[in-house]
């Protein structure tokens, strides 16, 4: 007991000396949980209703918009839109302009919202659309996928080369012919390589037990994939560059982690978010990588349709290896 008591003690004052750590670990939630409650404040609307006008400021603004519990999203183009329809995404839209709406047949919620626009507003002509409705796992899906790779890619190499570099381990490597970028380029092409088979074992399994949705091409969502894995790994190289605390660098990660799952859209939309939070996810490399393979599960897109979202990743990706392999450090003391 003696023993256990002393190890225990031991174990306390390290994590309380660790002034960084500590702070981190109390002040973290707290940050998380006030970002939260500012950008999701809003109770949920019953309907979700897309708007198309020229002018935002809805100039012949119908009688329909000011009803409450309904949230209304506006569109610039008229497609995604429609898209959003088909897939029971969204369960009207209206262009005010022109003074028409859109919905879907087979969808619930869309036959409600279409009677109160009626009740309000009856002069409005009608339009359908047809199109089932996306499976919920269909759609979270991508986002499993890339929370995966995103846990896998961060962990799996900051963390552990924190904990060489701690060990010792860094140190005597550096005392053979093995050079710094030699070690970075193994570090990277074996974490890659795992999260690559790890990630289509998981889509082949979901294809087999729950026959998910996949439109597009299986060797286009592998290359989303693994740029998506080179980007995220490349930032855990950049978070371990120079540390040596196991604990700090835990919390660092999930200071990258748990904002990405908020605001990449793993477990759900941020459609009809304010407009920062938007401005803001474009600049996580998780966001890309969820948004490029959900588009080319779900909607069939092509290459032309993700090669925005492929050469963000592949710019974060060079220049997260750039800085994290100029800042790399072999010894424990960050020298």
């Amino acid at each position: 007991m003696k023993r256990m008591l002393a190890v225990f003690s031991a174990r306390n004052r390290e994590f309380t000396r660790d002034k960084s750590t500590l702070l981190w670990n109390i002040a973290f939630p707290f940050i998380l949980l006030v970002g939260f409650y500012y950008i999701f404040a809003q109770s949920q609307p019953m309907f979700k209703v897309g708007v198309l006008a020229e002018q935002d400021a809805y100039l012949s603004r119908p009688l329909f918009m000011s009803l409450n519990h309904i949230q209304f999203i506006p569109y610039d183009e008229i497609e995604p839109a429609l898209a959003r329809i088909e897939r029971h995404q969204i369960d009207l839209l209206i262009d005010i302009d022109r003074y028409q709406y859109w919905v879907n047949e087979e969808s619930r919620n869309g036959y409600i919202a279409e009677r109160l626009l009626i009740a309000q507003d009856p002069g409005f002509s009608r339009n359908l659309v047809r199109g089932k409705a996306i499976r919920y796992v269909d759609w979270v899906l991508p986002g499993i996928i890339g929370m995966n790779v995103m846990f896998s890619s961060l962990f799996g190499v900051g963390y552990v080369i924190v904990r060489y570099r701690k060990n010792g381990v860094l140190k005597r490597l550096n005392a053979t012919p093995l050079t710094a970028f030699e070690f970075i380029v193994a570090q990277l092409s074996s974490r890659i390589l795992m999260v690559l088979a790890v990630a289509l074992i998981l889509f082949l399994g979901a294809r087999l037990l729950l026959n998910t949705l996949m439109l597009g091409s299986v060797l286009l969502l592998m290359l989303t994939i693994f740029l998506g894995a080179f980007s995220l790994v490349s930032l855990g190289l950049l978070v371990a560059s120079r540390l040596r605390s196991e604990e700090f660098t835990g919390g660092l990660l999930n200071m990258a982690t748990w904002p990405m799952m908020g605001l990449s859209e793993v477990w759900f939309s941020l459609e009809g978010a304010p407009h920062v939070v938007h401005k803001l996810s474009q600049f996580l490399p998780l966001t890309h990588l969820v948004q490029a393979s959900r588009a080319i599960m779900t909607d069939g897109a092509d290459l032309a349709a993700v090669s925005y979202h492929l050469w963000i990743m592949a710019i974060m990706g060079a220049v997260f290896l750039a800085i994290g392999s100029l800042a790399f450090s072999w010894d424990a003391d960050g020298r």
